[in-house]
């Protein structure tokens, strides 16, 4: 199966005990959340953190659209509370709009490309 790769970034509040806690929230994703990204035609993601900026990879089936995941988080109370929590834990990026969180990051260098 052809999957395709996206990465995001968001920053996390610079304060090691918020970061802690989100960390440990994503060691234990509810399973409600799990299901709706998995529904969504998301294959894999993945997290990784330097400092208090964070950098997602996710793959994608060719089911996934972006608008439809959207609709269907906007749709599932479980996950709306999930996000509201994570807020607690995350900042919008400088030059994100209100409410963004995960900004699409686009690709400047791929050695196999050369």
């Amino acid at each position: 199966m052809k999957t395709t790769r996206h990465y995001f970034a968001c920053d996390l509040k610079d304060d090691a005990d918020l970061i802690a806690e989100y960390e440990k929230y994503h060691k234990e994703v509810w399973p409600e959340v799990l299901k709706s990204i998995k529904d969504a035609g998301i294959s894999d993601m993945e997290i990784y953190r330097c400092g208090n900026r964070l950098f997602m990879i996710m793959e994608t089936t060719a089911d996934y659209d972006p608008e439809r995941k959207k609709q269907m988080d906007l749709n599932n109370p479980k996950v709306q509370e999930w996000e509201n929590l994570m807020w607690k834990y995350q900042q919008a990026l400088p030059f994100a709009n209100p409410g963004e969180k995960w900004i699409g990051m686009g690709r400047i260098f791929k050695l196999s490309a050369l």
